[in-house]
């Protein structure tokens, strides 16, 4: 104690001192402002560096809390042009130009640099509404909230999408389904009977056009993530979001897809069109890489069943024979079986063991992939044209192998051991975690588990708890994993979760207006040294839905500025203690987004 008291005098009489010299040498004049700039000298000793954010001056206004070391209020954000309405920051057409156009290299993830990042508050489109509610979504949505005609257009004859009045229908039509998809479906389960017992339960729709597939597999307990790229399809994922479907903008192009190594129990293309045997098969190559053990590969159209339809995809038998041979020759070297073939489509299945690799000769092509990339690695990682051989210490990672859905959501799988800190034990103590938790978020916010939420985003995740906690109620969850944290993805898709991974520094892959809730714990205690707070809340503001919310855990220094900022952005917060009323070690806030329309167009036409 005593030493203590002289270090404490010490540091009394050091910044004495500093006062007496600054008082001696500053002009009578400059006196207050001298003494205001040595309180914040203050601040920065006695502050503490916990909490401590990367917050631009500009957005400051001369409001500020005295004796507090974050500022508690902002200049309004301002919104962003109205031509912005439907901006994809990192995959935007109009910067299309700058990349290269081989294997639509171009279409992937490009984002600006940050003199470039959004700053302003993207608008909803004129004549925008509040989305319907699932599950009436599946099948219909307003014409305003997208308003893009040309796959209505285009695709009339397939019965994708049709415009009646003031919405979009959807008859659950395709490009190889124009019977209505529910028809395709159980065409598909004769062929896959795996579907039907839980055996299958998350599965990828690579180039999914409105995502009918998969918005009509969720009646059958599949999870499907609907992957397409922007083009000029027009908004494509866009639609499926609107539907209550989950979906992401992507492309097999040149990088690997945000997703683990043995991840899917089944993927899909239904006349995706994807060049499977170019580039040296790369793309089908990972495909396999996210594809479990055992998992199921379905495609359907050109060039299955050509002896039939060889005419209508004006080509010739000889073409698509040849075609169908080199892709038959690519899956068996890489040992895929011809499952089944009904019809227009075919199923191929990946080996479940690891014998055929083994047995496979020296040189033959594609070779196996070599141990300097982890098979998990996803985030900007080029493609590889090899065979990632599952690990052999998995003995149940494979389908059929796992317990079925819904008992794998609750089971710990193998892989949680390979995240830091991962043991069955704390797995099962997190699920009871979250199971608690989510049950207090409802009470705090009644709309969760009603209809009024259907899409939801889990920001920073680790297990998928949060996710888990919600299973029984109208909502999907998109799990989203930080590039800079432990790579835990493998673990949410062995509970029959979907998720991705992301840098939150970045924007997301995926539309505006495209969520119902976000939910984020933590992230700002753990990337807020790397990621502005201001462009992390301005990303959730661009993918929130108008009335939308957002549920954010965090320490109270964050818990402040966020709400500060969040007002900036015309939400509306509340501040609540944790249900375990730490002592307010954590705090939850809970915001909701306003409803408001540009000011740059007429709102006096917009029904027009």
């Amino acid at each position: 104690m005593i030493i203590r008291g002289e270090k404490m005098k010490e540091r009394e009489g050091k910044l004495g001192y500093v006062v007496e010299k600054v008082l001696k040498l500053l002009p009578l004049g400059l006196l207050l402002l001298s003494l205001c700039a040595f309180s914040f000298y203050l601040g920065s000793i006695f502050c503490s560096d916990k909490g401590k954010l990367l917050i631009q001056g500009d957005f400051l206004t001369n409001e500020v809390k005295l004796g507090s070391c974050m500022p508690t209020k902002y200049a309004k954000f301002e919104e962003c042009n109205y031509t912005m309405h439907a901006i994809t920051p990192c995959m935007d057409p109009q910067r299309w130009w700058k990349f290269d156009r081989h294997r639509m290299a171009f279409r992937e993830r490009h984002c600006p640099p940050p003199s470039e990042r959004l700053k302003c508050l993207v608008p909803p489109p004129k004549g925008y509404r509040s989305p319907i509610p699932w599950p009436l979504s599946r099948d219909e949505c307003w014409y305003r909230n997208v308003p893009y005609n040309w796959i209505n257009t285009q695709k009339a004859n397939q019965r994708w999408m049709q415009r009646e009045g003031d919405k979009f229908i959807f008859p659950g039509g395709g490009t190889t389904f124009p019977e209505g998809v529910g028809q395709y479906l159980d065409s598909m389960e004769e062929l896959i009977p795996e579907m039907k017992n839980g055996t299958v339960r998350t599965a990828l729709d690579t180039g999914c056009g409105v995502a009918s597939w998969g918005g009509y597999l969720l009646d059958r307990g599949i999870l499907t993530i609907s992957l397409a790229p922007r083009d000029n399809h027009e908004a494509q994922v866009q639609f499926a979001l609107e539907r209550g479907i989950p979906a992401m903008l992507g492309i097999l192009a040149t990088q690997r897809l945000p997703y683990p190594a043995n991840a899917f129990d089944m993927a899909h293309c239904s006349r995706c069109l994807i060049p499977w045997t170019d580039h040296g098969g790369v793309f089908l190559l990972e495909v396999d890489r996210v594809l479990r053990p055992g998992g199921f590969w379905v495609l359907s159209g050109p060039p299955v069943n050509y002896q039939q339809h060889w005419k209508g995809w004006a080509s010739t038998e000889e073409k698509q024979k040849a075609d169908f041979d080199s892709l038959q020759s690519l899956l068996d070297r890489m040992c895929y079986k011809l499952y089944s073939m009904k019809g227009d489509i075919a199923v191929w299945q990946k080996p479940l063991y690891s014998t055929c690799y083994n047995l496979q000769e020296e040189f033959t092509y594609p070779p196996l992939c070599d141990d300097s990339i982890d098979p998990d690695a996803s985030w900007y990682v080029p493609m590889r044209p090899c065979i990632v051989k599952p690990k052999i210490q998995f003995r149940h990672i494979g389908v059929g192998q796992m317990a079925k859905w819904p008992d794998r959501l609750i089971e710990p799988p193998e892989r949680v051991h390979l995240v830091s800190g991962g043991s069955d034990g704390n797995f099962k103590r997190d699920t009871k975690l979250w199971m608690g938790r989510v049950k207090y978020y409802k009470f705090l916010l009644p709309e969760l588990g009603s209809n009024k939420i259907r899409n939801i985003m889990d920001m920073n995740t680790q297990y998928g708890g949060f996710a888990a906690a919600l299973i029984n109620d109208p909502v999907w969850v998109m799990n989203v994993v930080s590039s800079y944290a432990a790579n835990s993805l493998g673990v949410i898709y062995d509970r029959g979760l979907i998720g991705t991974i992301n840098d939150w520094c970045e924007a997301f892959s995926t539309y505006p207006r495209t969520y119902d809730l976000l939910h984020v714990d933590g992230l700002f205690t753990a990337e807020s040294h790397r990621c502005e707070m201001k462009y992390v809340l301005l990303e959730m503001d661009r993918i929130l839905r108008p009335a939308g919310y957002v549920i954010i855990r965090d320490f109270p220094s964050f818990i402040e500025s966020v709400h500060a900022l969040g007002e900036a952005m015309r939400w509306k917060c509340m501040e609540n203690q944790t249900e375990m009323d730490d002592h307010g070690k954590e705090r939850i806030l809970i915001c909701q987004k306003d409803i408001w329309k540009s000011s740059q167009i007429d709102t006096s036409d917009e029904e027009k």
